[in-house]
């Protein structure tokens, strides 16, 4: 056992000087063991790029020296490469596991690399200033020779796509130093080697500048501008159209129009706002905008006169030396006991375009609403068509809502869109099924262009007229976004005596096919024309907003035979004229200097009047047009804007939003903010939240437009 006392004595004794023998052999001993261990192969786990990433860079070398001009080229090229590509990765991979055999997956093994040259190994010795550059470099050139055993050899590229190919999916080489690097420093993204000392893992510390160029390298490189790839082209048709201008009632007294009871235009736009994108002008269309609302318009007492009429003359909000003419016509609600059979024949676009969620899925939800809504007498038949038009359900009644529900759900999306075929099955079946003195309706649901067979716009218009006359009506309903023929959809709806609307959501599903079925299906009155006559004696100018698409010609109000819209189960339908007052100042046309209509009153009559409004409409059944007129004078007028009624006030202030998103000269000045007062004052009772939506809407037309 030692003592206590040794201990202490050992401790104070001082440190014997080493041995000048033994620090020699301890030298060359620790020379020899660096000599037999040096190896100039590659230490650890260099940064480098992923398979997945060599490809991407590859591609983007050989887009950056353009030589793929053309799509076409592009398509040609790009499966040869990409096999190429894949080609080589194999053979790297298999050289890499040593036996020729690939050992994991290629997403999941990583591919070796080498360190940046100014970072070397930990476990490389350190040497600084000039000497430790000259080492590096002639380390660089080691390197590049084990990478030469490493990877096999590539035979001498044909052409620059080939080279880059084969330079791309070889090892990379490590580039000459620029700098001499901090002790200590790692490659960006590698591990340290396994044998390396801990302390020296912890003690590395890239200098600011490394970790700048270490930033850069695990960053991926901008994409050059000729690169990006191209969004889905946007192959929705829209009819143009330019804004209604303003007559000078001395030379053109008298406005023409068709009415229209579409509302495809405002739920179009608003899915637009809700996307955050403003909508196209061309896709707003100011009287689907008003008339998508219900309103509490004053309606016949029988349906013997199928509607009535009500006009208003009051300030106009947005000018204060004009006034607006406000008319509106309610049709005769039809009770539901009184309601008429209905043979209905869904025709279903099917094609590959509709299996997006809010295309086919949507349909089959919105038409399984519709089916609900049917009476147990009332007939459904399902036609689809993709390539080919096919009858999925033939006639059946209502009281088989199972059977119709089924059928529904079965549908499924492939193929081209042979539209004409199907439309024309559709008219075969509804036919077939015909009721008399009821409802005979083919419901087109799509979400674009007929691109097989009869695809022209005139074309389709004389089938479906001529089929018109049979008694079969058409309606159309559009989905989804891209592809849509919102132009298509206008033309057949207009010239089938039917409505054209398009449903973005289940909610407007409802309100289209449920809250207004009777307005949908059951038409009171068709080809309904509205012809106003100004008095030039009282007014000096007028312009109509909206229905730039229905406009007629003054001489087609009393022909028979010019097609025009239909009134539903009490549908309601709104026009309001901007006219100005004779006398006011604020004309903006130049009387003539020549010639100018005398207006004085020389024995005239009704010269007190603003204006005479003429309808003309047709009964469901008959063929000659009755006529219906109410002359405008004081007694229609309000003084002021806030006495007109809450509706009215409403459909103003929807007007003024379709104008400011139309970009009109007449509301330029007229901010939405005050489009929302008058909407917010004018809400009344709102039972499905329609007007409240309005209101957002505009908030969000306001945030996207700079609320000008």
């Amino acid at each position: 056992m030692v003592d206590d006392n040794e201990l202490e004595r050992l401790r104070d004794l001082a440190v014997p000087a080493p041995d000048s023998e033994a620090k020699a052999r301890a030298f060359a001993a620790a020379i020899h063991a660096f000599d037999e261990k040096f190896s100039t192969a590659p230490q650890g786990s260099p940064a480098g790029l992923r398979l997945t990433e060599r490809a991407q860079k590859l591609w983007r070398e050989i887009m950056q020296r353009k030589l793929i001009a053309t799509p076409a080229i592009t398509a040609l090229i790009a499966l040869p490469i990409a096999g190429y590509a894949a080609f080589e990765m194999l053979k790297e991979q298999a050289s890499i596991t040593g036996n020729g055999k690939i050992t994991e997956t290629l997403a999941d093994k990583p591919v070796a690399q080498k360190p940046v040259p100014d970072q070397p190994a930990i476990n490389e010795p350190l040497v600084a200033g000039p000497a430790k550059e000259k080492k590096t470099a002639a380390d660089s050139e080691d390197r590049l020779k084990d990478d030469a055993q490493v990877a096999p050899a590539a035979p001498k590229p044909a052409t620059e796509v080939d080279s880059l190919v084969k330079q791309e999916m070889a090892p990379e080489a490590t580039p000459a130093p620029s700098a001499p690097a901090e002790s200590g420093q790692l490659a960006a993204g590698g591990r340290a080697n396994a044998q390396a000392p801990a302390a020296a893992m912890r003690s590395a510390e890239p200098s600011a500048g490394a970790a700048a160029d270490s930033k850069l390298m695990v960053q991926p490189a901008p994409m050059p501008a000729d690169q990006i790839q191209p969004q889905e082209e946007n192959r929705d048709r829209i009819e143009t159209f330019k804004t209604n201008p303003v007559h000078a009632t001395a030379q053109d007294p008298v406005s023409t129009f068709s009415i229209d009871v579409d509302t495809a235009s405002y739920s179009f736009l608003r899915r637009s706002l809700k996307e955050g994108t403003l909508p196209d002008p061309d896709t707003v269309r100011v009287e689907e905008m008003i008339n998508y609302f219900p309103y509490d318009w004053k309606g016949p007492e029988s349906a013997a006169t199928p509607f009535n009429s009500t006009v208003t003359v009051m300030p106009t909000p947005w000018n204060g030396h004009t006034k607006l003419m406000h008319v509106a016509i309610k049709g005769f609600d039809v009770k539901p006991a009184e309601q008429p059979k209905a043979n209905l024949v869904f025709l279903i676009d099917v094609s590959g375009s509709m299996d997006e969620p809010d295309k086919l899925p949507l349909l089959k939800s919105a038409f399984r609403l519709l089916v609900s809504k049917l009476k147990p007498d009332d007939t459904v038949s399902i036609v689809t068509y993709a390539g080919n038009a096919g009858t999925v359900l033939m006639p059946t009644k209502a009281a088989e809502k199972q059977k119709i529900l089924a059928a529904i759900d079965k549908l499924e999306p492939g193929g081209s869109t042979a539209g004409e075929a199907g439309i024309k099955e559709a008219y075969k079946l509804a036919q077939q099924s015909f009721v008399k003195d009821g409802v005979n309706r083919v419901m087109l649901a799509t979400d674009g262009d007929f691109n097989v067979g009869q695809t022209d716009d005139n074309d389709l218009k004389q089938l479906i007229e001529k089929e018109r006359k049979t008694g079969v009506f058409l309606s159309v309903f559009g989905f989804g976004r891209g592809n849509l023929n919102d132009q298509m959809m206008q033309t057949i709806a207009q010239n089938g005596n039917g409505t054209a609307a398009y449903i973005d959501t289940l909610a407007e599903a409802e309100k289209v096919l449920v809250e207004d079925a009777s307005s949908t299906l059951f038409t009171i009155a068709k080809d309904v024309k509205i012809q106003v006559e100004f008095n030039p004696a009282k007014v000096s100018e007028y312009r109509l907003v909206g229905y730039e698409t229905r406009a007629l010609k003054r001489e087609d109000f009393n022909n028979d035979r010019v097609d025009a819209g239909d009134i539903g189960s009490g549908h309601s339908v709104t026009a309001i004229y901007e006219i100005t007052p004779k006398g006011s100042g604020a004309e903006q046309v130049d009387p003539l200097r020549y010639g100018q209509a005398k207006v004085d009153n020389g024995g005239v009559a009704n010269a007190d009047e603003y204006a005479f409004v003429k309808i003309r409409y047709k009964l469901p059944n008959e063929d000659i047009s009755k006529l219906i007129t109410t002359p405008v004078n004081a007694a229609n007028e309000v003084s002021s804007f806030d006495q007109a009624g809450a509706d009215q006030r409403f459909s103003v202030a929807v007007a003024a939003f379709g104008q400011k998103l139309r970009d009109e000269d007449q509301t330029a000045n007229f901010g939405y903010d005050r489009i929302v007062e008058i909407a917010n004052a004018a809400r009344g009772a709102d039972p499905f939240g329609y007007r409240a939506e309005f209101l957002s809407l505009v908030r969000l037309a306001s945030s996207l437009g700079g609320n000008k």
